[in-house]
């Protein structure tokens, strides 16, 4: 039986031929096959066609008459197929000749066929932009140079160094978060790098947080990144719009001061920061150097930011993993972005006995110790290189700083052993 063959029979109503000696139906025992795959040609037709319009209403718009046009013609679209295939007697009374039925099923199937690979070429073809009306705290993009003589020296342009503060309406007194805009230009020096520490900011439960990444210097302050997505003055997040190509990708670059207050303090959310353990100076290096690759991808090319493949926290373990390698391995808590910090912890990464006299520290003990929103309250956010380093200094209070590791074996057997008593 040819493909062509096939799927005609399939897709065409139940029926019986009758002949001389036998019966053949599709009730015959290879029925409940064809049962099962045309309910799974269903599915498939509901959820394309669901996508293509979720698609539309985010690019369009809800209220944008080709948003409506093409919902109502999809919409039918779909249900004459259904009516033709899955209630032909409905169907043949109304059209009234079977022969027309079938002819008519197939030229809808082939039109929506079309009419979807239409939909795709197009939604596929959407190029992301670098130079719409963007919110402030998105509005620049991070660049940098590096030192013709010391490769290590790097100089940053565009950190982001807000000064974020609660302010009353005039309207009607409602606490709103103001900033006093400030784009700064930073040298670091990637020979004195001494660590990461693994922020998380929950906004939205205890599923969904905001993952950033502080790279901390052996003298001086930490430089804090963070992927965003890259808001318009008149755009508000919303998760299921960032499956649609609607919002383009953002890398900030920011002093802590700035991209952790704003969160701790001004937005009120709950927010947590990790030492991560086990590390050998080249990994924090090379997942530096990771960070300015796509700095360097983004301003040659903006990109589009996605709730599920490109987000704040799986960004983050794409590069993490080219340089870690098998020490982090795949796992459901990538995208439950909430529960990074636990598996952070049970693969080794979260020194589960920090304080060597002391019992091992539980997860709990984690978040209770890293929980940085009491320290940082009441802070003196106003702008200085002192105020950086304080609040840097002050949201780390209680919480053990992990050395480098001297070796990658010190590293792995480090990081197994805690791994083993994280699940004891």
């Amino acid at each position: 039986m040819s493909r062509r063959s096939f799927f005609s029979r399939l897709l065409a109503p139940r029926r019986q031929t009758h002949g001389d000696t036998n019966t053949k139906t599709l009730a015959n025992p290879t029925s409940w096959l064809y049962r099962i795959l045309r309910f799974f040609i269903v599915v498939a037709l509901m959820l394309s066609a669901l996508w293509l319009l979720l698609a539309l209403w985010y690019q369009f718009g809800t209220f944008s008459p080709i948003t409506w046009l093409a919902s109502v013609f999809i919409v039918g679209l779909l249900a004459s197929i259904t009516m033709l295939e899955y209630a032909p007697t409905l169907a043949n009374k109304i059209i009234n000749k079977t022969l027309r039925t079938k002819k008519l099923s197939k030229f809808l199937a082939m039109l929506y066929s079309g009419l979807w690979l239409v939909g795709v070429g197009w939604y596929f073809s959407i190029e992301a932009k670098s130079d719409r009306d963007w919110q402030p705290e998105v509005s620049e993009v991070l660049s940098y140079t590096r030192n013709a003589n010391n490769p290590n020296l790097i100089t940053f342009y565009k950190v982001r160094n807000f000064d974020w503060y609660l302010a009353e309406k005039e309207t009607d007194g409602a606490a709103e978060i103001l900033a006093n805009e400030r784009w700064e230009t930073r040298t670091v020096d990637m020979s004195k790098l001494s660590g990461i520490d693994v922020t998380n900011s929950y906004w939205m439960g205890p599923l969904i947080a905001h993952t950033l990444v502080s790279f901390r210097f052996e003298d001086d302050r930490p430089l804090a990144f963070s992927f965003e997505i890259r808001k318009e003055d008149d755009e508000s997040f919303s998760a299921f719009a960032g499956f649609f190509r609607r919002f383009e990708l953002s890398l900030i670059a920011s002093e802590e001061r700035d991209i952790i207050y704003t969160r701790s303090n001004a937005r009120g959310e709950q927010v947590y920061l990790f030492p991560i353990s086990h590390l050998q100076k080249h990994e924090v290096k090379a997942l530096f150097e990771s960070y300015l690759k796509a700095a360097d991808e983004l301003v040659a090319k903006p990109s589009w930011y996605n709730t599920f493949t490109t987000n704040c926290t799986n960004i983050i373990f794409y590069m993490a993993r080219i340089v870690s390698g098998e020490r982090l391995p795949w796992d459901y808590r990538i995208w439950v972005s909430g529960w990074l910090p636990n598996y952070l912890y049970d693969v080794g990464m979260l020194d589960a006995a920090p304080e060597k006299q002391n019992q091992p520290w539980s997860m709990d003990t984690w978040y209770e110790r890293t929980h940085i929103n009491p320290k940082s309250m009441g802070f003196n956010n106003l702008h200085s290189i002192a105020n950086s380093y304080e609040f840097s200094r002050q949201i780390r209070q209680d919480i053990p700083i992990p050395p480098l590791a001297d070796s990658k074996i010190a590293a792995e057997n480090g990081a197994q052993s805690m791994a083993v008593v994280s699940n004891e």
